[in-house]
């Protein structure tokens, strides 16, 4: 399959330029989407501003943005060109301002990846030098950019051949791991306990394979559209649990727990 471009720019790095494209690392096209219609016409139903107080359409010339303030129903109006005025001078350079060491970014800062590529041979070798020389240093690079209409900080990692762009959450989007985990005590971990979770996770760690996070709902979804598109009987609901499922209970011994999880496993293989 093609690979889907959706922005073209330049990589650069001080004085060394090369063209590339950027294409999205993942895709949502095959999910299953719905429009919303008009049940009595079968028409597709639109949708369009109108004004909260008086209900009135409001026409497109008309619509501007407001941030709200602490003054209820009051904004400040703020014109596009003064948004404008404090995005970046240039949308088509990612231009590498510093760089990090790689497993220095958290996890949860990354937001969307996008693969970026050299544009034609001739950038091939500014480009592979920059990728080359970021993943034998370890680093990762930082930069800014406009996407989705939005300026974004974003990191470009090595990967292969290539680079993948990662946007980055900004800092005020993050909460603070440490005010959910704190208050928990993992000082009270007993040994044996910790040799049992070890040797069932290692009894149920398997190579990974995209099939483990296939979405079965979309699969069922398209059963039914396609049994409605030849006219066919609705698929038969899948009939209830005869038996409802026993909500856990608090464990007063781990380690039975632990050794009645393990049991099975060791059978398991013996056979």
């Amino acid at each position: 399959m093609a690979s889907h471009t959706f922005w073209k720019g330049y990589l650069k790095l001080s004085l060394v330029t090369c063209p590339v494209t950027m294409g999205p690392a993942r895709s949502e096209s095959d999910r299953v989407r719905f429009h919303v219609l008009n049940a009595k016409t079968g028409n597709r139903v639109v949708s369009r501003y109108v004004d909260a107080s008086t209900g009135k359409p409001v026409e497109e010339d008309d619509e501007v943005k407001g941030y709200p303030i602490e003054e209820e129903g009051k904004h400040v109006i703020l014109e596009d060109d003064e948004i404008e005025a404090v995005a970046l001078e240039s949308t088509h350079t990612i231009d590498i301002d510093i760089f990090v060491p790689s497993d220095s970014v958290p996890w949860i800062y990354y937001d969307k990846p996008h693969y970026l590529f050299p544009s034609d041979p001739i950038g091939e070798e500014a480009f592979a030098v920059i990728r080359q020389a970021m993943a034998s240093t370890r680093t990762v690079g930082i930069s800014r950019l406009v996407l989705y209409r939005r300026e974004r900080a974003v990191l470009l990692e090595p990967r292969g051949k290539g680079i993948v762009v990662w946007t980055l959450r900004y800092g005020d989007e993050v909460r603070p791991e440490k005010d959910y985990f704190d208050k928990i005590d993992s000082d009270k971990i007993e040994p044996d306990s910790m040799r049992l979770v070890k040797e069932l996770i290692d009894k149920k760690t398997v190579p990974w394979d995209p099939d483990m996070v296939s979405d079965p709902v979309q699969e069922k979804l398209l059963d039914i559209i396609s049994a409605k598109k030849k006219k066919r009987k609705r698929p038969a609901k899948a009939k209830a649990k005869a038996e409802t499922e026993e909500k856990p209970s608090n464990v007063i011994n781990i380690m039975d727990a632990l050794r009645k999880s393990v049991a099975p496993e060791k059978k398991a293989k013996s056979r």
